[in-house]
């Protein structure tokens, strides 16, 4: 059971790093090199 709950764990942190790179790419866009700065001010305001 343990062994399948880390399989399933595992498959969870690919899947939300995939998603990530989309929001990512999807900020990119939006606001070109000003991404970084918007993504730095989130997380501060986050953490």
């Amino acid at each position: 059971m343990e062994r399948q709950n880390t399989s399933d764990l595992a498959q969870l942190i690919i899947m939300l790093d995939l998603f990530r790179d989309e929001l990512y790419e999807e900020l990119l866009k939006r606001h070109g090199k000003h991404a970084v700065e918007i993504l730095r001010a989130a997380q501060n305001e986050t953490f």
